[in-house]
Formats: structure tokens, C-alpha cells, sequence
């Protein structure tokens, strides 16, 4: 079970599009700069919301996981006329990770801090990219998996990938911290959900209390998951998901 097959299952009740995002996959691969910005999360909410303009959506809901989770995050801010409700699943915003950072977050989440690196990442992924992500297709499906095969393979898009992680630590921090300066937060209804079987809530407490200081109208709860929620428990995500956008 993947996201796709996720949205197959949102398909009969809602109308579901599923993007890669810019520098992922068979999306297009931003432009370099010293800052990263073109990889911002801010400059991907704004594609992203480009696209579904010229889709005919003027008005919808985000739903994003992991690295989705922020450009989802950065629309509702940006853009609070169009974004109508807000998910993330394993998410905080890029700055209370960076400020809250200790040995364990160094521990576990040393690949933030490696990736904002120049070139090594890439080599080092690219030298044996199925050893690096440890992913197989019992756990994704055939189809997923050979998606997956030809993307981390491809070093136009690992180095997308990982310039995703370096805007993080160049800029996307900031743009956050301008936003809680000026006191601005996520007004449409936003529902936050993580794996209880990874490390979000071990490393942070709960990922609902520190949201509450980043929205207006925001509730959540965990998933019996690890990381890979889509792969892992799609049923209880999908139910969620329908549950709150329906």
C-alpha cells in the first residue's frame, strides 16, 4: 500500500490529486541558489498552488507526509484564501526541530545536518542509492518500487531531493521564524496526525502541543505506525483523513 493506493481509497468520496514535489520524482528540478531558495518550502507552496489554480481549483484542502508536510504547512500560511484545511502527518514546523535539536535529534535526524553539506550527499547516495534508502518492494508494491528505482537513481533528482533538506536549514527556519515574530498562524481547521512507532512524539512530546502554538483551530492524534504510514497502516490514515475532510 502506497499514497496512490491511499488516494484510491479517498477517490469515492473526494477528488484527489497527488503531485510529486518540485525536485521529486517526475517533477521538475528547481533551480540552484547559495540560499536554496528555489527548494524553499515557501517557493513550492506556491507551485504547487499554481498548479491547482491551473487545474480549476481556486479553493481545496492539503494533506502532506514528511517532506510534503511543510510546503502543505507553507500553503496554509501563504496562501490562508485558498487553503480550506490543513493535514500533516509527522510534522513540525522546520524550526521548532532546529531549535529544539539535541543529541537525540543528532542521533536520529543527522541526515538534516549531512545533507545541508555541498556534494558529499549526493555522491554518497548515488555510490549505492538502494543501500542508502533500505526500502523494497514487499513493503511499497511492485509499482511503487520501481517508481522509486528509477528516482533515487537519477541524480538530477537526488540532488533535488537534497537540496529540499538544504533550503531547511538555509532559509525555510526563517521564513518560519518571520511568521511567529509577527505572530501569524494557520486560520483555516488543521488536524495533525503522527506514527506512534516513530520518533516524532519520543523526541518532542506531543506533536499537538507545540502545534497549538502555530494554529488558530488544530486537533490530532497518533497512528499505530512506523515512519512509512501509507505503507504501513493505510486503513486507520485514510479513515482519518476522509473522517476530517468530509
Amino acid at each position: 500500500m502506497t499514497w496512490g493506493q491511499v488516494a484510491d481509497r479517498l477517490a469515492p468520496s473526494l477528488t484527489v490529486i497527488c503531485p510529486d514535489l518540485p525536485g521529486f520524482g517526475q517533477s521538475y528540478i528547481p533551480p540552484d541558489a547559495p540560499d536554496s531558495r528555489h527548494s524553499s518550502k515557501r517557493e513550492k507552496a506556491a507551485a504547487l498552488v499554481e498548479l491547482m489554480g491551473r487545474l480549476g481549483y481556486d479553493r481545496f484542502s492539503v494533506v502532506g507526509h514528511d517532506r510534503g508536510s511543510y510546503p502543505a504547512f507553507r500553503m496554509a500560511m501563504d496562501w490562508p484564501e485558498v487553503i480550506q484545511r490543513l493535514i500533516v502527518v509527522d510534522c513540525l514546523p522546520i524550526i521548532e526541530h532546529l531549535e529544539r535539536a539535541d543529541w537525540k535529534f543528532a542521533r536520529d535526524w543527522y541526515h538534516w545536518f549531512f545533507f545541508a553539506q555541498p556534494e558529499k550527499p549526493e555522491r554518497a547516495i548515488l555510490a549505492d542509492p538502494l543501500a542508502w534508502y533500505g526500502l523494497t518492494s514487499d513493503l511499497m508494491g511492485s509499482d511503487a518500487y520501481a517508481d522509486l528505482l528509477i528516482a533515487i537513481r537519477d541524480p538530477d533528482v537526488v540532488h533535488g531531493m537534497v537540496e529540499d533538506y538544504r533550503a531547511g536549514i538555509r532559509i525555510d527556519h526563517e521564513h518560519d521564524r518571520a511568521d511567529r515574530d509577527a505572530g501569524r498562524k494557520v486560520r483555516c481547521p488543521m488536524l495533525c496526525l503522527w506514527s506512534t512507532r516513530d520518533d516524532l512524539e519520543q523526541i518532542y512530546g506531543s506533536p499537538l502541543a507545540i502545534w497549538h502554538n502555530w494554529a488558530t483551530d488544530v486537533q490530532g492524534f497518533g497512528i499505530d505506525s512506523g515512519h512509512h504510514v501509507a505503507e504501513e497502516n493505510p486503513e486507520d490514515l485514510a479513515a482519518a483523513i476522509l473522517s476530517y475532510l468530509s
